[in-house]
């Protein structure tokens, strides 16, 4: 199999859906790799080191689109990537598409083969190739609430953590997953008072044992959130259903009534946002103040990261890329039902449950698809 990695052309996003390592893997394997010209430049991931991994090197994303049989990529197909797919090409790549209409009409018109790294499963029910950008965009939820927390980006004026004879800053997290765990790990290293809350009992208890005492766990119910987001520093939106929009938990009223100059970081933005007050935002224009509160929505936080990112999830993607070249594409979906879980869209058919739903459209199920 040709694999075919193109440059990333999202508003500040550097990474690089292969490393020079993934690629050597893949030559090992007997297949061959074209890598667009300046992929991994930003990064410091040169052409001389995908050349020297076995990569062919393109001048153009319109040659990787043209030639290479599965596109491998990071974040969403832009518009104009969109119209370079073709009938018969695999695209794997994260898609978020229950809050992205156009994006999926466009995927469903292409013909093309879409899998997304959001909807893959593992065998203990996980997302293993959503949890690594999880576990960075958890740990930068917190980095970037603590800035703009500061006085010129239109925060409180507060030190997260606080000093001895001031009280610390009091964090915020609905959503005790991945996300959650790892804002919440950072949040607490910085000495900040923090509060989880979610739905499941089971899932509030293990926090509480991986974190003692330190960690306040609150059971979900709309009295405790109102109750705890009014009284919030530092809010992080950490929900997710998996390729489904996000719940708007958070009311207008509710983000009316919190502090002034009070911070609220929506990783969950990607699936259409936490609150009602939430519109996607980029690393170029971060943030925007609404009802006296700053909102950080940025659609690939990871992206601010992108050596580390593309590391990270390059070491979860790269079994499956195997399996997909390995077996072919049609194959390794039948094979593996983990991986299957991934199909979104395949020969015009929107083959993904959550997403119809999302979007009220119909579907066909990867199943029934693939027979």
């Amino acid at each position: 199999m040709l694999l075919g990695v193109p440059k990333e052309i999202k508003v500040h996003e550097y990474r690089v859906g292969m490393t020079p390592s993934s690629v050597r893997e893949l030559t090992h394997h007997g297949h061959g790799v074209l890598v667009q010209s300046g992929a991994g430049e930003a990064i410091g991931l040169s052409d001389e080191n995908y050349r020297a991994a076995g990569a062919e090197i393109a001048g153009s994303a319109a040659d990787v689109f043209a030639r290479a049989n599965m596109i491998v990529k990071v974040k969403e197909p832009q518009p104009s990537e969109c119209a370079m797919l073709r009938p018969g090409q695999t695209l794997f790549t994260y898609l978020h598409l229950a809050a992205d209409a156009a994006q999926t009409h466009a995927l469903i018109a292409s013909g093309c083969t879409a899998i997304a790294y959001e909807t893959v499963t593992d065998a203990n029910g996980g997302l293993p190739l959503l949890a690594p950008m999880s576990e960075v965009a958890g740990r930068m939820a917190i980095q970037a609430g603590a800035h703009c927390l500061e006085m010129e980006q239109g925060g409180r004026g507060m030190l997260l953590g606080g000093v001895p004879g001031v009280q610390a800053g009091k964090v915020v997290i609905i959503g005790g997953g991945v996300v959650g765990t790892n804002a919440a790990r950072m949040a607490m290293g910085l000495e900040a008072a923090v509060t989880v809350l979610d739905k499941s009992l089971h899932r509030l208890q293990q926090l509480d044992m991986q974190f003692g005492p330190t960690l306040n766990t609150i059971f979900a119910t709309v009295d405790a959130l109102e109750n705890y987001v009014l009284d919030a520093d530092l809010l992080v939106g950490a929900v997710l259903v998996p390729g489904a929009a996000t719940p708007r938990l958070i009311t207008d009223k509710m983000v009316r009534s919190m502090k002034r100059g009070s911070v609220f970081v929506d990783v969950s933005i990607d699936q259409g946002g936490t609150s009602e007050t939430s519109r996607p935002t980029t690393h170029a224009a971060p943030t925007y103040k609404l009802h006296d509160v700053v909102h950080y929505c940025v659609t690939n936080m990871p992206g601010a990261v992108a050596r580390t990112s593309t590391f990270a999830l390059n070491n979860a993607t790269l079994p499956f890329i195997l399996a997909l070249a390995d077996h072919g594409v049609a194959e390794a979906l039948r094979r593996y039902p983990h991986l299957r879980a991934g199909l979104n869209v395949h020969g015009g058919k929107l083959t993904y449950q959550a997403v119809a739903l999302a979007l009220n459209a119909p579907y066909v199920s990867a199943e029934d698809i693939l027979k």
